[in-house]
């Protein structure tokens, strides 16, 4: 059976009314639950507000670097130290090395642009930090349903945004209701805030109802793969940032490293690389594990005889939308707004896009409450982009909109553009550089190259996906139909892998996709298999598929990682 058809049996699905919906339990999400909320408290005129979350809780599916600039957390909430929020280790150095095949070059502080400037931020656990904004949001009267994931935006007679709906529960893989079905419900609002995160499902189909990135450059989006090690204390400097260019990547390839020394002699370590990339055989998953094998960095995780004396503890990876202000779609519709990275709020060039999300979510806030108050509903909350516009994230994006746009055009054109227009301009550059293709149109023919032999995991330092997947405690019910959807099967195998040498069997971090034999056609064919219990929700595949033919639909709710100390 169809979605439509299961409603068409067993509707009409219940229906909860609210002031405004909230569309992720994220940073954003949160943020502007909180600022509605305290709006409510400071002007004595209520608003109902319900967050929905498709992880098992709050911070479950959250992965970050991370290192956070306070700033817009200290608006919020302005006593935050007082509370306790988990922002307990400052930076104290910031490194950035320049590696070769064998070497590398610490560059000198003086000479690093202002971006890479951490002065004043924290090492921290986002998932963490946003379990501690749960908390606060539900002291002030927030509804959060974790488990409950927005499966469909609906819509009013006159195509504004209604609501959302939450997905079918006990769906079998052949589509047909178990003996546990439940029928999702719907939640209608004057105003609903689609906080997904990078590459949000829904907002994906919002942008493209509403032709919101007409006039906005491609997006552009990177991969973030992270893991946490705990290394021996006389290895571990406690508040060091440090990020690393150059090898293993050739100098085309947008990308880069980095290893945050948090508390407790904890590390968070982590590979992002550009999904603009050319080459079908490039493999994030392994490019980051061979990172970890360069001298300079793997001194870190092993005692003085060479011998690997860290344990990692968890892993993860996830999208991240890169593309900057230029990039930025319309972030209103009728009845609602993007949020966050679900907009793209993110600044690459600081590799940090949690502060962003707290502020546009007060923002979004501060508009939505305002609307609700005076009586409207269901129309363009216009005030949110003209308060961005004014503020203190619009001139930060504004001053780095160059940034990943000259590194498409390599590490040695990208780091002397940023350097002069950084150090020279301030970020008050005259020009902008725009781009004109989206990530998965760059990716070449494989014919035009190489295969590359990545060295095999030794299960101490460098380890496999199977493994990895296991230690970010990813789980889903397998009688439930893939989320992760073609829109063609033939497509796979009748395109991807005889001209891109299968792709997705790559660039997934979580071994989702696997092309193995076809038994039932025989000889040497072969067929994609899909292993959507494996899914870590980043959404590479949506975004680098060359073909465009893979779409992520969000599974049932609960499912997914469930990320600790990340």
């Amino acid at each position: 059976m169809t979605p439509e058809q299961i409603l068409e049996q067993y509707g009409p699905r219940e229906a909860m009314e609210y002031d405004v919906v909230i569309v992720g339990a994220g940073p954003a999400g949160l943020s502007a639950a909180i600022r509605l909320k305290q709006l409510a408290a400071e002007k004595r005129q209520d608003v109902s507000v319900v967050v929905l979350e498709k992880g098992s809780e709050p911070g479950a599916h959250i992965l970050s670097g991370a290192i956070m600039d306070p700033k817009a957390l200290t608006e919020l909430i302005p006593d935050w130290k007082e509370k306790g929020a988990p922002l307990k280790q400052q930076v104290t150095d910031d490194a950035f090395l320049m590696l070769s095949e064998t070497g590398g070059t610490r560059m000198m502080n003086m000479l690093l642009p202002k971006c890479f400037d951490n002065h004043g931020n924290y090492i921290i656990s986002l998932g963490n930090v946003v379990r501690w904004l749960a908390q606060q949001a539900e002291e002030l009267g927030v509804e959060i349903f974790p488990g409950f994931p927005a499966a469909e935006v609906l819509y009013n007679d006159d195509g504004s945004v209604k609501g959302v709906a939450t997905g079918n529960m006990g769906v079998g893989k052949d589509g047909e209701p178990t003996e546990n079905f439940q029928l999702g419900m719907e939640l209608h609002a004057r105003y609903t805030l689609f906080c997904e995160g990078s590459r949000g499902h829904l907002g994906r189909q919002l942008i493209e109802r509403f032709k919101l990135d007409a006039h906005s450059d491609p997006q552009s989006y990177a991969i973030g793969i992270k893991e946490l090690w705990e290394i021996d204390p006389s290895r571990h400097t406690p508040g060091l940032a440090l990020h690393s260019a150059g090898w293993p990547l050739d100098p085309d390839t947008y990308g880069g490293a980095f290893m945050y020394h948090a508390e407790d002699n904890k590390v968070y370590c982590g590979f992002v690389i550009g999904l603009g990339y050319e080459n079908p055989y490039l493999f994030p998953f392994e490019e980051f594990q061979r990172w970890k094998t360069h001298p300079r960095i793997k001194w870190y995780f092993t005692d003085d005889n060479g011998n690997v004396n860290a344990k990692r503890i968890s892993y993860g990876a996830r999208a991240i939308t890169a593309g900057g202000i230029m990039a930025l779609p319309k972030t209103v519709f009728p009845g609602g707004a993007l949020v966050g990275c679900d907009a793209g709020y993110l600044n690459v060039s600081r590799i940090k896009g949690s502060h962003a999300a707290i502020k546009t979510g007060m923002l979004a806030a501060d508009a939505a409450y305002d609307a609700v108050v005076a009586g409207r509903q269901h129309d363009e909350l216009s005030a949110y982009p003209e308060a961005f516009e004014h503020s203190w994230l619009h001139a930060e994006l504004n001053k780095d909109r160059n940034y990943k746009t000259w590194f498409k055009k390599g590490l040695t054109v990208g780091t002397l553009m940023t350097g002069i227009e950084q150090k020279l301009f301030a970020g008050h550059m005259p020009w902008t550089v725009h781009r004109h293709a989206p990530d998965y149109a760059l990716l070449d023919k494989a014919a035009g190259h190489q295969p590359i032999d990545y060295p095999r995991p030794d299960g101490k330092l460098t380890f496999d996906r199977l493994s990895s997947v296991f230690i970010s405690n990813t789980n889903h019910e397998e009688n439930q139909p893939a989320h992760l959807t073609l829109k063609d099967p033939t497509v796979p195998v009748r395109i991807n892998l005889p001209q891109y040498a299968g792709p997705e069997q790559r660039y997934c971090p979580a071994g989702v996709y696997e092309f193995v034999p076809d038994e039932a056609a025989g000889g040497s064919a072969q067929r994609l298999q899909i292993n959507a219990q494996n899914c870590v929700h980043c959404k590479t595949c949506d975004i680098k598929d060359p073909t465009q033919n893979i779409v992520w639909v969000t599974p049932e709710g609960g499912g997914g990682p469930n990320y600790s100390g990340m």
